[in-house]
């Protein structure tokens, strides 16, 4: 029989796109009036009251408004249960036909149990009914998809929308009412207010990777390690330090009249090669106007290059850094190598300011006429890292010295970052409070030296993600065109940075381990339903089985054991934060500096409370002076920082100055973790059951452990420190000695 016809949504005389109450029969003799009105209770409403050709076609349903994104295709439907009966409820037996009655009228009620979506065969075409282990197994493979926010990508859009077509991933380019899994932002953490979820930026990158704080951070590491640090040029920050930088270089040059320097100046904002010139002379720095008002950084020039083709070149690699607590260092395993295009000469003084010959920047030099786009990764003025490396294989080079080279250079600058990235990070996404998790991709610019020995230039912390360039087609008339060779490296890493940070990676994991026992216990009726079921139990896996292998290797915790030692000011920050006080800010003050040395023990006869005072205003006045944040008063880390190596040398005179610091730190974090017990303690009412705590038997002293386990852990620790000390420093007082 022939369904009636359906009946028009569009009623007396209503717009379109507005529509009107109708009363639809519900199969049982009775109406329900479906309501216009939005909501999960109207959507319920009106999927329950729809006739049955419209339930099971799953036709289209008015939706809510900024649900999706315009142009978005609409959600596949489900198909449509009865109102009155709730998902996952046991199915109903058909009756039997009684004695008597007509096998007719049976097969008549079975056809109206379909119609409405009961029964056996209803059920199973909605999905109702309770499941068994292997189907609860089943569905829980179906994940649902992960969601990327990407209205903030800016340039790495096009790159970031192939990466999440091959990982099946879906994308809302004009963000999203609902929070998404991944947010891509194109310049700093603060593009978006975000607060679950994860985020590509770390809040305070921007600011400590410009070129004056980079330089302040691996300076202080090159003071303490002077020979692990050698990877970064001689700097000097203008203008504050030109009076010294003038003086260094007259010293050096009289102890050495063949010493013929080159320096560079660069802006400590600049990028893309704005503002970046050579000098020879340290008076030929442009210290009017500009300089005043944007500090710069003057740094030695490397004159001996390694060359290709007569070429200088430097190399861009990309470093995903994964989390910050604990530290997770990822480097892509190609690069791009980008080339000047001017055959090279060591600078001279009409050479200068030829920058298609000294400067590398792929931003300056595609303005050159000699620049030439190449699909091949091995030719043109950009080409992949791999092929200089098999270029420099093929003349006998170790190209896996180079690369153990590299990967020290990384994880020793990201060690010389992190400690002020705590602050900011604890200032943005205080402890305890909701927030997103933040992953970046960093871009490290190195230079390889005749000797192949890598010089860290700089880093970016939002390298270029583009993956087409511009072409002049005419004067004044450009187009965009694909670069292969951007492609096949920034797409890469893009996607595998997303499966490294992939949401559903540990949920997956739970799921499975839930359903482990269950499948191993249905094995046999899973191999007995056929390959009809099987793909199922793959879709979670389908998606990285297409995938290659990940282009990003792990180097930290990877080679922990190697570079722990070198993570000192990581723990003179941990310090810092703890003394902060409020949260949410970035500067200790007074009270807080003062509550440090007298927790620490740190004061004595020789140096009192008022000489704290002192300490604390010279070292913050004169950092102040820098120009160092003035939105709030108070002691940066770095200021901290030099005070603690201030009383590290006058705590441990006879030793350099990384064991100086080494043992203040242990000494600190020695009496921080006796007052944190003595407070646990404190709180658990050790006092007052004093009295049943110990008891004295005729052999001897009792103690019972459960309660005095934190005064062991302190003794025990107190041991461990005045052995450490002992055997490191031969001839040194313990903490408890009260040594000056």
């Amino acid at each position: 029989m022939a369904p009636p016809p359906r009946p028009t949504p569009f009623r007396n005389g209503c717009r379109k796109g507005r529509a009107a109450p109708a009363r639809f029969q519900d199969g049982r003799g009775g109406f329900v009036t479906s309501l216009p009105v939005g909501g999960s209770g109207a959507g319920t409403a009106r999927r329950a009251a729809a006739p049955p050709w419209q339930r099971a076609g799953g036709g289209p349903g008015p939706r809510r408004r900024g649900m999706e994104p315009a142009g978005a295709p609409p959600p596949s439907c489900a198909p449509a249960r009865e109102a009155e009966e709730p998902p996952g409820s046991p199915a109903l037996p058909a009756e039997r036909p009684r004695d008597g009655e007509p096998a007719r009228k049976a097969s008549e009620e079975a056809a109206a149990e379909r119609s409405r979506g009961r029964g056996p065969a209803g059920r199973a075409a909605r999905g109702g009914g309770r499941r068994g282990p292997e189907e609860r197994g089943a569905r829980a493979g179906r994940r649902p998809r992960v969601t990327v926010d990407s209205s903030k990508a800016k340039t790495s859009l096009e790159a970031l929308k192939i990466s999440l077509r091959q990982l099946r991933w879906r994308e809302f380019p004009f963000g999203r009412r609902l929070p998404c899994d991944i947010y891509w932002h194109g310049v700093s953490f603060h593009d978006n207010y975000i607060f679950s979820g994860q985020v590509n930026k770390f809040p305070g990158m921007t600011e400590m990777v410009r070129k004056v704080t980079l330089s302040r951070a691996v300076r202080t590491m090159q003071d303490l390690f002077p020979v692990e640090y050698n990877f970064y040029p001689r700097s000097w920050i203008l203008p504050e330090e030109f009076p010294l930088f003038v003086t260094e270089v007259r010293m050096m040059k009289e102890s050495d009249p063949s010493w013929k320097p080159t320096f560079i100046v660069k802006p400590d904002g600049g990028c893309q090669g704005d503002g970046i010139y050579l000098i020879k002379d340290p008076n030929d720095v442009r210290l009017a106007g500009s300089v005043q008002s944007r500090p710069a950084v003057v740094q030695e020039y490397i004159c001996k290059p390694l060359l290709v083709d007569k070429l200088k070149f430097d190399i861009r690699l990309y470093v995903l850094l994964k989390s910050l607590e604990p530290l997770e260092i990822y480097i892509a395993k190609d690069g791009l190598s980008r080339f000047c295009t001017e055959p090279y000469q060591e600078p001279t003084l009409k050479n200068l300011h030829q920058v298609f010959m000294h400067l590398t920047n792929y931003s300056l030099n595609i303005h050159s006429g000699n620049f030439i786009h190449s699909d091949n990764v091995n030719t043109g003025s950009k080409r992949t890292f791999s092929s200089i490396l098999c270029r420099l294989s093929s003349r006998g080079a170790d190209v896996k010295k180079v690369w153990s080279d590299i990967i020290s250079l990384v994880i020793k600058t990201i060690i010389a970052l992190t400690p002020e990235l705590k602050v900011y990070y604890q200032s943005d996404i205080p402890a305890g409070k909701p927030g997103p998790t933040c992953f970046q991709i960093l871009g490290f610019d190195i230079l390889l030296m005749k000797n192949l020995k890598p010089m860290l230039l700089e880093v970016n912390a939002n390298p270029s993600m583009r993956i087409e360039h511009e072409q002049e087609l005419s004067p004044g008339v450009f187009e965009n065109v694909p670069s292969p060779v951007d492609e096949e490296v920034k797409v890469a890493v893009i996607r595998d940075t997303l499966r490294l940070v992939d949401p559903q990676k540990k949920r997956r994991k739970d799921i499975q381990s839930q359903t482990s026992e269950h499948v191993s216990e249905t094995r046999e009726d899973l191999l007995d339903a056929g390959p009809a079921d099987g793909p199922e139990y793959e879709t979670s896996k389908s998606t990285e089985a297409g995938l290659p292998s990940l282009c990003l290797k792990q180097v930290f915790p990877k080679y922990a054991k190697q570079f722990n030692y070198l993570r000192l000011v990581d723990r003179v920050a941990a310090l810092f934060i703890r003394f902060l006080g409020v949260k949410g800010t970035t500067k200790l003050g007074p009270t807080g500096f003062r509550t440090f040395i007298r927790n620490c023990k740190l004061s004595n006869s020789n140096f009192s409370m008022a000489s704290v005072d002192i300490l604390y205003i010279d070292i913050t006045r004169r950092w102040n002076s820098m120009g160092i944040d003035h939105k709030e008063s108070g002691m940066c880390l770095q200021a901290f920082v030099e005070a603690f190596f201030c009383l590290a040398q006058k705590k441990y005179k006879s030793l350099p100055l990384h064991e100086q610091v080494a043992s203040l730190i242990d000494f600190c974090e020695y009496h921080l973790a006796a007052l944190d017990e003595k407070r646990l303690l404190c709180g658990r009412g050790v006092v007052e059951r004093r009295g049943a705590v110990v008891t004295c038997p005729t052999d001897g002293l009792e103690v019972t452990p459960a309660l005095h386990a934190p005064l062991l852990n302190r003794t025990a620790a107190a041991g461990k420190f005045a052995d450490c000390r002992s055997h490191r420093y031969p001839g040194a007082v313990s903490p408890g000695a009260g040594r000056d």
